[in-house]
């Protein structure tokens, strides 16, 4: 429909010029009527002229909204099947066991550092507040996780806006499909950011870049906003599903050959914080049904929470490929002369901060109630042990 739209449209523009030149004739040769009358046709052509345009940029709307609609293709080796043919890859650390471990919300109401019951009366639920130790520990999170990718794996941070526009959400991949699960501005076309990737990603939108630039690595802080729709019921309880965390975000840009090394370097980047606060972890590589609608191939790390006694994912480390370059139109050109190329864009939590707070809570928590604080964490956080 598309192609007969630009075929009438482009038949009728000739036809047009046609018309032009017999009316210049008709006025040359002195035949006024003759003019006249090809003057009107002219314009009966004009109005047919609007009238397929009209046609052709809706049809071009409606081949945009389908071909929007479509997921990234999984690479050849990410395994085919749903959640259940996920495998594990690897896994590090010994997960503790025993009878008594409390859980997180247990822990944190009696340590004073989590209050649920007031972060639902301010914002209603699946918003929490963190008090006193558990607000520092968070910060500690934060700075220790930025630290650590910027001046140990050479990333560079940004702080970004914590709002972003509609195309930055189509670039890559939120929307249309899933915008119902964002906050929205009212009076304003913008959204909270569900993920630092969005903003960062969008950094380059409808640019060409340097290849010796790349590849490149940002890292950021940023609150995340998610409605979550369609989760209710699920992992309600404490800190394991809520509509607003905080989480230091890792995205990389590169060429299409560098993509699969990439994905693995970006992957033991988010590992490393995990093996530095100690916490029990493993790999696990999606399987297609359950990988992400912009990701060709994900590995989801996952922290052992002894007190819920459960793998809490904690991090998404994805290669999009070059599905989210073409939607935000990222290029880079190899060397002077050369045509453009889509550049490939990954990203990965490095990590999010509610479930690794919890797994501290629950991985570390002392019979007498208390919990030690990992070493890692101790020099931001002044202290060695929560009471």
């Amino acid at each position: 429909e598309r192609r007969q739209a630009i075929t009438q449209v482009e038949e009728l523009l000739a036809a047009r010029t046609a018309v032009s030149g017999t009316v210049a004739a008709a006025k040359q040769s002195g035949n006024d009527a003759k003019a006249q009358a090809r003057m009107a046709e002219g314009r009966e052509i004009g109005d047919r002229i609007k009238v397929a345009e009209a046609r052709r940029a809706e049809t071009e709307g409606e081949l945009t909204s389908l071909l929007l609609q479509f997921p990234n293709v999984p690479l050849p080796d990410v395994p085919t099947g749903g959640e259940s043919a996920n495998v594990v890859v690897r896994s590090w650390g010994t997960p503790r066991l025993g009878e008594g471990l409390r859980p997180h919300w247990d822990l944190g109401e009696t340590l004073g550092i989590l209050d649920l019951a007031r972060g639902a009366k301010v914002a209603g639920a699946g918003f929490v507040t963190l008090r006193g130790e558990g607000s520092r520990l968070a910060r500690a999170l934060v700075q220790l996780m930025l630290d650590l990718h910027t001046r140990e794996h050479g990333y560079e941070e940004v702080a970004i806006p914590f709002a972003v526009n509609r195309a930055a959400m189509i670039g890559t991949g939120q929307f249309p499909k899933f915008e119902d699960e964002q906050y929205a501005i009212r009076d304003a076309d913008l959204f909270l950011i569900p993920t630092a990737e969005v903003p960062i990603t969008n950094l380059y939108r409808d640019e060409i870049l340097d290849a010796a630039w790349l590849p490149h690595g940002f890292a950021a802080y940023s609150p995340c906003f998610r409605r979550e729709a369609g989760a209710a019921g699920k992992d309600t309880r404490g800190l394991l599903r809520v509509h607003q965390f905080d989480k230091v975000e890792l995205v990389r840009y590169c060429t299409p050959e560098e993509s699969a090394h990439e994905l693995e370097r970006l992957t033991a980047h988010a590992e490393a914080v995990l093996t530095r606060l100690g916490l029990p972890y493993r790999v696990v590589l999606l399987a297609a049904g359950d990988t992400g609608f912009a990701s060709a191939k994900t590995y989801d790390l996952e922290v052992w929470a002894p007190g819920v006694g459960r793998w809490l994912e904690v991090s998404s480390c994805s290669t999009c490929t070059d599905f989210q370059a073409r939607r935000a139109n990222i290029r880079y050109r190899s060397a002077p002369g050369k045509p453009p190329r889509f550049i490939h864009t990954l990203n990965g939590s490095g990590v999010a901060i509610p479930r690794v707070l919890a797994a501290i809570l629950e991985h570390y928590q002392e019979p007498d109630g208390t919990v030690r604080v990992p070493d890692a964490l101790r020099p931001y956080l002044g202290a060695d042990r929560l009471e």
